[in-house]
């Protein structure tokens, strides 16, 4: 009971009444009843200052004044952008020790990363990465915009752009399209340098990070590559662009020439053209000969029950039906499209134009559309196997 009247006193009077004694060379403390002298050996003087300056650091950090508190939340925020509840707690549970408290957020966070990998994640940023000739566009999904608006969220997804980038596809054997999904990247090295995610980890390991920091289902969930020959170019827009490389809906094209030339900077203006055109009208086939049998049938049948409701003769019906399928290729098929700047001129006529400009033939090669969350509702709804990019 001596110990609990004593730890009712001031702080000071408790040091006071502190009494080391030394035995074999050994200092030990004990309690002793109020006005108790200290021994005045040299030894036992310099166990006590030891003792109360032990004391007074161990009772002043467990108590850091409330602007102290402040303060070390702030920091320790700012070091790891993890919420302002996960960061006070962890500085609670470690005794205000901000070291070991941003280990303790790390471990914290990796947990709560894995428990949350199975919510819907449909947010996120397209991420793009190019260099002569190639292009390679990433998604990366969050579960709302403020994490897809975040700068380390937008730094990871340009990183691993740049990562997709470096990928070939060894089955390849002339320029053209592929496609992988996240496994493809999980163990590739990163060399991040952001102030908040800096150092070489894996793919995996950098995603799972960033989720930890931003509190949310974080995922790679596929990437699209598209090269050229050297005679082409690849180009690419991105709609809704925070900042450069990074958007929410992407489209992007190949321009081949037969020839090599010099006007690469006609190509290049003509191809962001297109790929803006390519976001805008969503575009699923390059040609009428790659609109597949599945697709036609279907459009078919729903056209000629739309015309025999009208009652009229079965030859009126198929000229309907014909003129009908002339409007769906128009809708679907990019070469068959009108321009959306200026629908007086088709898709066709401007590589037309083109050609004449370059002095060379010239073609689309391949082209895609791609969108943030696209498929994905679907996709839980019907376990459907994942869509990667609309691409021919």
């Amino acid at each position: 009971m001596g110990f609990f009247r004593n730890a009712k006193l001031p702080l000071g009077i408790l040091l006071y009444n502190t009494r080391l004694s030394t035995c074999n060379g050994h200092a030990y403390s004990s309690w002793a009843a109020k006005g108790a002298s200290f021994a005045q050996s040299a030894d036992v003087k310099a166990s006590k200052t030891a003792c109360l300056y032990w004391l007074s650091r161990r009772f002043s950090s467990q108590a850091p004044s409330s602007a102290e508190q402040m303060g070390l939340i702030k920091q320790l925020r700012e070091r790891t952008s993890a919420p302002i509840k996960d960061v006070k707690a962890s500085l609670v549970d470690c005794n205000w020790d901000i070291e070991a408290a941003q280990k303790d957020l790390r471990k914290r966070g990796k947990v709560l990363a894995m428990k949350k990998s199975s919510r819907t994640a449909a947010e996120g940023v397209l991420a793009l990465a190019q260099n002569e000739g190639k292009a390679a566009i990433i998604e990366l999904n969050c579960e709302t915009d403020f994490v897809a608006r975040n700068e380390i969220f937008e730094y990871l997804a340009l990183a691993l752009a740049k990562q997709a980038l470096l990928v070939e596809n060894s089955s390849q054997q002339a320029p053209g399209v592929f496609s992988f999904g996240p496994e493809c990247l999980e163990d590739f090295k990163l060399n991040l340098e952001h102030p908040k995610v800096s150092g070489e980890t894996t793919v995996q390991n950098a995603v799972t990070e960033v989720a930890a920091m931003m509190g949310e289902n974080v995922k790679l969930r596929r990437a699209f590559v598209m090269s050229t020959s050297s005679h082409g170019v690849v180009s690419a827009y991105l709609h809704r662009s925070s900042q450069p490389g990074l958007g929410r809906i992407a489209g992007i094209l190949s321009l081949e020439v037969e020839n090599g030339n010099s006007h690469l900077d006609a190509l290049q203006k003509v191809g962001s053209e297109l790929a803006m055109h390519i976001v805008a009208t969503k575009p699923l086939f390059l040609t009428k000969e790659f609109v597949t049998s599945d697709a036609l049938n279907n459009e078919r049948e729903i056209l000629r029950s739309q015309a025999e409701s009208t009652g009229k003769p079965q030859m009126a019906i198929e000229k309907m039906v014909e003129g009908r399928l002339r409007k769906y290729f128009e809708e679907v098929v990019l070469m068959e499209q009108k321009y959306f700047l200026n629908d007086s001129l088709s898709i066709k006529t401007i590589l037309d134009n083109l050609s004449k400009e370059v002095g060379s033939p010239l073609k689309i090669g391949n082209f895609c559309r791609m969108e943030v969350g696209e498929g994905i509702q679907r996709l839980e709804a019907s376990n459907a196997d994942e869509p990667v990019a609309q691409a021919v």
